[in-house]
């Protein structure tokens, strides 16, 4: 089928081990579903990927088909358990993380999709969201968040007012909202369940981390109501039975854990540890530091730009993190390629070869899908700046996108140590993370040791983990590569230049939009 993606190590398979456990992973990210198999030490053993479309039908709307999306995740459970066959019986126990902000409506009766699955990237909302600046302390301390628009409230405050689907179905009193894991839950399992996990549920701006349930202050001030809202449950919970027809046996494999993404990326190299940062760089890039609940509520200076958020709850304890965003990683690479006219595929191998040898590079002020953390502007207005801003050529203006995507995150870990984080190295994954030159930027400017994971896709693996909670020796399958900091002197004179334009462009940017 067009757009699948395989990978199995049979031979390693059959002949590594004792304990024949395996555990069943579903990664639904930006651009594709994945599903992979891992043991108990954190070996993958089989692999498949499904490409997703996405639509962007006008100026800050960023959307997928729902169905789609399901039967991508369909089609990849069945190459995997093609590629396993017998095996199959080995699978103990399967997980689920999705992409956190995502929002679907859909019917409770007939599972019928009502809405597109509206994406984190989605700003549609941003307007109506505008008017709850003003209670900004009280959905801090709420939600551990900030008001925005890339949060799922105002996808389903959007949904239920624009579309006639949505509003009859609450009208007969059988709509469902929820985030894009309650969706696939409800279309994915047996006795299509109704709930919602602590991490999905957070990122809705409508979840009390106190309670670990919905906030009815909350609810009141959005004008919603939880009776089309999905059970709060925790990460670990019998979810259902995910039912494989067409594998050489049929299966039930009960899954046990869903989660966001960025979550479960955590833990791809085990529980994660205080003093390091976490870096996943995908559609967006996503940086993470452990802390304690107490940071949730604490206001003041170099912590309020910085979202805090719970990436595990098993019911009894939960993990906490201090988290900031770079909205336009992947994504700005996409948008500036296409306005270049150098094709995807063409960039995606030439990015290597263009940080290595790119002389000219220009400023790129990265607005793409909004200015996230410390920022949070929603409209900022991306452009090249710089001298060699209206001379560089294609190669040297995506290399000075793939810095500012490193500049943002340097920019970042300096309000973590503003936090009173400690920082003693930077542990990085996703795609963009094979990158040398990217990662040797990283420990560069940020002045720290960086380890890239043997495996970039750190959300299935570290979904693995949490379903296995393995042995010690999980993921040790070779030597981390490790990128220690030099002194580059025209690459700290870029930054220090790139990091004036900014603040000068969003003082600019905030005066204009306070008119």
């Amino acid at each position: 089928m067009s757009g699948a993606r395989f990978g199995i190590e049979k031979e390693r398979f059959i002949k590594t081990g004792t304990n024949d456990e395996l555990f069943l992973v579903i990664d639904q990210g930006g651009h594709a579903s994945r599903v992979a198999v891992f043991d108990v030490l954190g070996t993958q053993r089989a692999s498949a990927t499904q490409e997703v479309g996405m639509c962007q039908p006008q100026p800050d709307w960023v959307e997928q088909d729902a169905d789609e999306i399901e039967q991508s995740v369909r089609q990849a459970l069945a190459d995997v358990t093609g590629q396993l066959g017998a095996h199959c019986r080995h699978i103990r126990v399967a997980g689920l993380a999705t992409q956190r902000s995502n929002v679907v409506c859909w019917d409770r009766e007939t599972g019928a999709a009502l809405s597109p699955a509206i994406s984190w990237q989605d700003r549609r909302a941003q307007d109506w969201m505008q008017q709850f600046a003003s209670q900004r302390a009280q959905i801090r301390s709420i939600t551990g968040l900030l008001p925005s628009a890339h949060y799922g409230v105002s996808k389903i405050h959007w949904c239920l007012e624009q579309l006639a689907e949505v509003k009859a179905a609450r009208n007969r009193g059988t709509l469902a909202c929820g985030p894009l894991a309650s969706f696939l839950l409800f279309r994915l399992l047996k006795a299509n369940p109704f709930v919602v996990d602590s991490v999905n549920a957070s990122r809705t701006l409508l979840w009390d981390w106190r309670r670990r349930d919905w906030s009815t202050d909350l609810l009141h001030m959005f004008v919603l109501a939880d009776e089309y809202l999905p059970q709060c449950v925790a990460n670990h919970y019998p979810f259902g039975k995910l039912e494989i027809a067409d594998a050489s046996v049929p299966l039930s494999i009960p899954l046990m854990v869903c989660t966001g993404d960025q979550s479960a990326a955590l833990f791809a190299a085990g529980k994660p540890e205080a003093g390091i940062a976490y870096i996943n760089i995908g559609t967006g890039a996503f940086l993470q530091c452990i802390t304690g609940p107490e940071k949730i509520t604490a206001e003041h200076p170099g912590q309020t730009n910085l979202l805090h958020s719970v990436v595990w709850d098993n019911g009894d304890r939960s993990i906490q993190v201090l988290e900031a965003t770079v909205n336009g990683a992947g994504s700005a690479l996409l948008a500036v390629a296409g306005e270049l006219g150098i094709p995807t595929e063409d960039a995606q191998t030439q990015y290597a070869h263009w940080l290595a040898t790119a002389k000219n590079i220009p400023l790129y002020l990265n607005g793409i899908s909004g200015l996230g953390s410390p920022f949070w502007l929603p409209q900022f207005a991306s452009q090249f700046v710089g001298p060699y801003a209206s001379d560089a050529r294609p190669s040297e203006k995506m290399v000075a996108v793939l810095e500012s995507i490193v500049f943002l995150l340097c920019l970042n870990l300096e309000e973590m140590r503003l936090a009173g984080v400690p920082l003693h190295r930077i542990m990085i994954s996703g795609g963009l993370s094979v990158l040398d030159g990217l990662c040797q930027r990283l420990a560069d400017i940020c002045q720290l040791p960086v380890e890239r994971a043997l495996q970039t896709e750190a959300t299935a693996k570290g979904l693995a983990y949490l379903l296995a909670t393995p042995e010690q020796t999980w993921g040790n399958e070779g030597e981390t590569p490790h990128f220690v900091p030099q002194n580059n002197q025209a690459l700290g004179e870029r930054y220090q230049h790139w990091h004036s334009a900014l603040h000068t462009a969003v003082t600019l940017t905030k005066q204009l939009q306070a008119k």
